[in-house]
């Protein structure tokens, strides 16, 4: 390797570096801000500003001693540069005006160096994740102020244009001002909910990663790893949360599975034909030590109860030694935590292990009702499956060929389809 090319490696190992502490310190960064100066959208324009002004010059000139402070300053300067410029910035330095006088906002400015140690990462995220937001709104704002993701980013991940995603994201943070909460954690009464809205959205995250709901790839890892990121982070904020490790533990379970969930064309493979050697057992010790450490400390929750079933799977050395009566007991837990038609669908797979496929297919009969389920592809793909359980090879094509009608993932229509043109010989 020519002396030239070691320098390329060096510059591109220090440009990960500065992305993954830059990543870390944005939330830290817009926090500051947005509890000095309160004007979400300006503070942020500010932050990625300065985020972007560090990602060229730390490279090159080092990172400074107090890279926090410095962001602060470089985007508290940039804000004060935003009232300043009357013809560039007109509408916005008139939020400004009306929530802070510009004599202030200059005064402040100038002793942004002070005070940049507390930590209001947390009161962020919980604001992103505002009641009065939907959750696709607080999954986007959550995704571009906290996890520092861009608009393109985001929208990219969920197949919408930029357009959309911004519009969504301009209409969270325009709620938010109209509702006029300072950042601030929620009151004792109220921070219960928040948290479990906060954990919901990074949930939700996750999810999308993992499964995603339409276009051409079965999965979206950026999102999930994102979501993995940021719910470790929460994790270190609130050690002491039992329902936080347990989603973390959740989604490394999972997530260790993600090697071997994809065939050489990108479709699904289901967990019982997956090569468990390609398991990644790293993240699955790392989720069970999770498990393990938070499961005596106090109140079972349903991320700690999915978890564990996902420990039940991943700890199996192959689909025969699953533990299938575990699971059903887990599930049954499950239904009485967070009752919902998607858990009872899982549930149905474990009973037919258990109990047989018949007595599944009537525990499934009784969402036939259920509007939130009748025509989800994911009801007509798990009785597919076990009528196939029960020799009826013939009625299992014809649901998997509804199946494939109804979902929205070309990698999952394809897997259907494939499913229905089996033979029966292949079935058995």
């Amino acid at each position: 390797m020519s002396e030239q090319d070691g320098r390329a490696g060096e510059w591109c190992a220090e440009d990960l570096r500065t992305e993954d502490l830059l990543r870390e310190l944005a939330p830290q960064v817009l926090g500051a801000l947005v509890r000095r100066y309160g004007v979400f959208d300006a503070c942020e324009d500010a932050v990625q500003e300065a985020l972007l002004a560090a990602a060229v010059q730390w490279p090159v000139e080092g990172t400074p001693e107090n890279p926090r402070g410095w962001l602060v300053t470089v985007a508290s300067r940039r804000l004060v540069d935003q009232v300043r410029s009357e013809r560039a910035r007109r509408l916005r330095e008139d939020r400004l005006a009306l929530a802070t006088p510009q004599a202030e906002l200059l005064s402040r400015a100038a002793d942004a160096d002070a005070a940049t140690d507390r930590d209001d990462s947390l009161a962020l995220l919980f604001l992103c994740c505002h009641p009065a937001l939907s959750a696709p709104s607080r999954i986007a704002l959550t995704l571009r102020a906290v996890g520092g993701l861009s608009t393109a980013q985001i929208a990219a991940a969920f197949l919408v244009p930029e357009a959309t995603m911004a519009q969504r994201i301009s209409r969270a943070k325009q709620t938010i001002k109209a509702s006029g909460e300072p950042l601030r954690m929620p009151g004792a009464q109220d921070r219960a909910e928040r948290q479990r809205a906060v954990l919901h959205v990074l949930y939700l995250i996750f999810n999308e990663g993992y499964v995603t709901t339409d276009g051409d790839d079965l999965t979206a890892p950026a999102l999930s790893a994102e979501a993995i990121r940021l719910t470790r982070w929460l994790h270190r904020l609130l050690p002491e949360d039992t329902e936080t490790a347990g989603l973390l533990a959740l989604m490394l379970l999972t997530d260790a599975r993600r090697p071997a969930r994809t065939g050489p064309g990108g479709d699904p493979v289901p967990l019982a034909e997956q090569d468990r050697s390609r398991w990644d057992r790293d993240l699955i010790a790392e989720g069970v030590a999770l498990l393990t450490a938070t499961l005596p400390r106090g109140a079972v929750g349903p991320y700690q109860v999915q978890a564990a079933v996902a420990a039940v799977h991943d700890e199996a050395a192959h689909v025969d030694a699953t533990d299938w009566p575990q699971i059903l007991l887990l599930y049954g837990l499950l239904e009485e935590l967070a009752p919902n038609p998607m858990v009872t669908l899982n549930k149905a797979v474990a009973v037919a292990m258990v109990h047989g496929p018949a007595a599944g297919l009537d525990l499934i009969a009784g969402l036939e009702d259920d509007k939130r389920m009748a025509g989800h592809h994911r009801l007509f793909a798990t009785r597919a499956h076990l009528l196939e359980l029960l020799g009826d090879t013939a009625s299992a094509a014809a649901q998997y060929r509804d199946a494939a009608r109804r979902a929205t993932s070309a990698p999952e229509r394809r897997h259907l389809t494939a499913r229905a043109a089996r033979p029966a010989a292949e079935v058995r």
